[in-house]
């Protein structure tokens, strides 16, 4: 399967043949569900922490004798019972929400989705960004150029995850231009994950030959035995 490749200024620059390895991947829902809830997972801090009777201050007298009184029987104000006593079942900062997720799994994950917003007509390719210096309003110019020229209207009118630029390589300006929109994120195509894939509607890939070694080393790695 052969995918167009466009310039900044939205013009056809070329075609390359997208690697079936690659973009050729059956749709994986369950997987990709499994790995997509492990890397969320993951992701959390676990900071959410409430105090227990035994943390909470006060409460080293008892309130009142035994019997007597007409009340209740209570031993302590650090009492769940109490206002402003221990909470019971609370979030605690010791645990850990982590998951493993096997190598294999995770791009297999991605390969399946790349391979279905490839199908959907969801990856555009660019021969390259190229800024001397960082400017928002020449990458507002380019994002609308490259819509209007592949036909993705929504590239540049989706106002919250539209889009996800995969350089090739670290770029400062390329990275500063882009950093004031709030529907586009800029990542290096070395670090592509699957949550910001399926977070973004459209995956813009920069240098696509550079860019589909780059992704077949990371399937051939995940192929490797121990």
């Amino acid at each position: 399967m052969n995918a167009k490749i466009y310039s900044v200024e939205g013009k056809e620059a070329g075609s390359i043949a997208l690697p079936e390895a690659v973009f050729g991947v059956a749709w994986n829902p369950d997987m990709v569900h499994e790995v997509v809830t492990g890397m969320q997972a993951n992701a959390r801090a676990g900071t959410a922490h409430t105090k227990d009777r035994s943390e909470v201050r006060g409460g080293g007298k008892k309130p009142w004798k035994q019997k007597g009184t007409g009340q209740a029987r209570h031993g302590s104000i650090r009492s769940p019972l109490w206002r402003h006593g221990g909470v019971t079942f609370g979030p605690r900062n010791e645990r850990n929400y982590s998951e493993k997720i096997n190598r294999k799994m995770r791009i297999g994950a991605l390969l399946s989705v790349l391979s279905r917003k490839a199908k959907d007509g969801e990856v555009i390719l660019i021969d390259s960004f190229s800024f001397t210096t960082p400017k928002t309003t020449v990458a507002k110019t380019m994002l609308a150029k490259i819509a209007e020229g592949s036909g993705a209207t929504a590239l540049a009118t989706k106002k919250k995850n539209a889009t996800l630029l995969a350089l090739s390589a670290y770029n400062a300006n390329t990275i500063k231009s882009f950093h004031n929109f709030k529907n586009v994120k800029t990542e290096e195509l070395r670090n592509l994950n699957l949550v910001d894939v399926m977070t973004y509607t459209y995956l813009v890939i920069e240098k696509p030959k550079e860019a589909f070694a780059t992704l077949l080393a990371r399937v051939s790695a995940s192929r490797r035995t121990k």
